[in-house]
This record gives C-alpha cells, structure tokens and sequence, in this order.
C-alpha cells in the first residue's frame, strides 16, 4: 500500500527530500507546497531530472485551503518550509492527515498550534528529523543516567551563514536539562550541513557521541521512516526520540547500517 504524502518547502533541503520521497517504493509525493509562485504548476519529479510526473508544485498565494486538502487528500505532511506554515495545513487535519514537521525552531505560538493540531491527529516534531541524531539524543539520555556526575558540553557546527543556535543543540540541551548558555559551543565555518557533538567528561576518561549530517538526503530519509512510523499511531503529538527509542526496543536490527 502507498503512503501519498505532500510537502511544504521546496528549497535547498526540501528538493533533496522530495527526491528520497520520489525514490521510495513505499511512498508516493502527491504534491509540494510553496510560498514562492516560482516553478508552479511544474512537477518537482521533473526538475530533479527524472522522467515522469511526481509532486505537481502549488502556491499556497493561488489556492484555497478550504477545498485543496480535500481534492488533494494525503495520508501525510511533511514540512520542511518554515515556522508560520502551521497555519497554512490546519484544515488538513479535518481529513485525518498526519503531520510530520522538520522546522529547525518554533516559536510559542507556532509549537502552541501545533500541539492544538496533535488534538485533532498525529503530528510529529523534531528540529533534526535525521534517524542518527536521535540515536545521538538516546545514547546520551541514557550515558547521563549512567554517568550522572560527567561534565557535559554540546559542540555544533555549521555552516558560515548560520546565524543563531541550532534548534537541534536546544534540543538535545533541553533533554539533558542543561543550560543552554552555559553549556552549547556553536562552531560556524565553511560549508558543514550539520555537526552534532556531546562531550562527556569523567575523571578517567572522555566519551564523545558524534553525528554529523554529510547530505541533506539523510533528512529526507529520516522524514520518511517518521511518515511511516506515524501512519499507524493515533492523534496526539509524538518526537522523531520516541519513533527511534521505540523501534530500536522492539527491534534492535531496524538501524543496522547498509550500503
């Protein structure tokens, strides 16, 4: 069986992510959701140089919400375009559409309309969708039960242009109850996708758990093991942590690495 998906975010990650959609067997990307009227009516299959017609582009300026997510029903969302687009995908919830949301950094009010939708049907939220950052953020839940005296410091490093704190580092920072100002490096250079360090320091010896994103496709990746988790859980607000934590319980094979 297919899982339709639709897509808000037709940037520099969201087109890598729609193509690992487009690839997959499993999933079938229905249509992309833009602010931006550039490409409309084009299809994304196309632009990304593949020979058939996958993904038609809309902007969300010529269309009526009211209707669209009813002629154009998906199983699921995924959102890789920016904060303010919760409330452009409200009405489709109406329809039993799960949400999978990527944005980097809420704020209040948009995480508050967001945990509203989570009411009417399941969404997921993670600032990093990628499946080895979430490991990262268990592996190191469960290191500080063990090790609750270590130092702990979070490294990240990104891109130059990368103004404020990865959403990423606040998370992990937030799981671990650490301050942030205290206790998140911000390291910014050259062309880095994403770089995620946690340090702990002991007496005897240091522990280092590293990610490190090589290409945006492993957030595409990570966007449709979180679709296909999501498909069979009831409404209320889930983390990419919980699908990892979960899975990895019930089958400890599931990330085992391939070519």
């Amino acid at each position: 069986m297919k899982i339709t998906i639709g897509m808000f975010g037709f940037g520099k990650t969201g087109s890598v992510v729609a193509e690992e959609i487009i690839k997959d067997e499993i999933c079938e990307l229905r249509w992309v959701l833009r602010k931006s009227t550039t490409k409309e009516g084009e299809y994304a299959s196309r632009l990304l140089g593949l020979d058939h017609d996958e993904g038609k582009i809309y902007s969300v300026e010529n269309i009526d919400l009211d209707t669209f997510y009813e002629d154009n029903y998906v199983d699921v969302i995924i959102d890789f375009s920016s904060a303010n687009a919760t409330e452009n995908y409200e009405k489709a919830v109406q329809y039993g559409t799960r949400i999978v949301s990527a944005i980097s950094k809420y704020d209040r009010v948009h995480l508050d309309q967001l945990k509203d939708l989570s009411k009417q049907t399941a969404v997921l939220y993670s600032p990093n969708i990628t499946l080895g950052i979430n490991f990262l953020i268990e592996a190191s839940k469960v290191l500080q039960r063990i090790a609750p005296h270590a130092d702990i410091e979070i490294i990240e490093e990104h891109f130059r242009g990368k103004s404020n704190v990865s959403g990423t580092a606040l998370r992990i920072a937030e799981d671990l109850g650490l301050d942030i100002k205290q206790h998140v490096n911000s390291i910014r250079v050259g062309g880095i996708i994403g770089k995620h360090e946690v340090v702990f320091g002991l007496p005897n010896q240091t522990i280092r758990i590293v990610h490190e994103s090589l290409n945006r496709a492993a957030f595409g990746q990570g966007a449709i093991y979180a679709a296909k988790w999501l498909v069979g859980k009831d409404k209320g607000i889930y983390t990419m942590e919980e699908a990892v934590a979960l899975s990895f319980a019930k089958n400890p094979h599931v990330f085992e690495v391939t070519e």
